[in-house]
């Protein structure tokens, strides 16, 4: 059996995150509650306050010998499950997660069922290496997701700071370089 911890996702009841993420470090247990910064507007006043980026759930970083003792924790449901196991979440990952919420303020996490077409690396700026999938891209906005999660972290990234790495650019820059195209033009 595995001794090493792994990053686990687990179901916790409505509004409890804050307080599931309290109670796991009072047991010892490494989890990580991703907040994110919202400015919020109140009839006399605006304030900038933490919410859970990822409704009703928090990560643990346990041994599989610890799985029971996790559940036991007030306000945990269950453990997220794929594949009738509890979901393994890649350390990666939650890297990715805290490197962008400490870069982005008020970010948006959308569920997506799309899948993605090209695999950018981002060139520039705090995520600088990291590789994702992009679902979409306007102006200035990428849509980057995060697989083994199933949701998308939405952030105003330049495009000169994203590179794409698929081979289908690739193949799209050689044909545009070949002799055969060189008096092409667009009308």
């Amino acid at each position: 059996m595995n001794t090493n911890p792994v990053w686990y996702a687990v179901y916790t009841k409505p509004k409890w995150e804050k307080k599931v993420a309290e109670l796991l470090t009072r047991k010892g247990i490494e989890n990580y509650c991703p907040l994110n910064k919202v400015m919020k507007q109140w009839h006399d006043r605006k304030k900038l306050v933490e919410e859970p980026l990822f409704t009703s759930y928090v990560f643990v970083c346990i041994t599989p010998a610890e799985l029971t003792e996790v559940k036991k924790t007030d306000g945990i449901i269950n453990f997220v499950y794929w594949l009738g196991k509890p979901a393994m979440v890649r350390e990666e990952e939650i890297e990715t997660i805290r490197d962008f919420l400490c870069s982005y303020r008020e970010v948006q996490l959308e569920k997506t069922r799309i899948k993605p077409e090209d695999s950018i690396q981002i060139i520039n700026g705090p995520l600088m290496n990291r590789e994702g999938k992009v679902l979409e891209v306007h102006q200035k906005t990428i849509k980057v997701i995060l697989p083994s999660l199933g949701h998308a972290l939405v952030a105003q990234v330049e495009k000169a700071s994203v590179e794409v790495i698929t081979a289908k650019e690739t193949n799209f820059r050689q044909e545009l370089s070949s002799p055969s195209l060189k008096n092409f033009k667009i009308a």
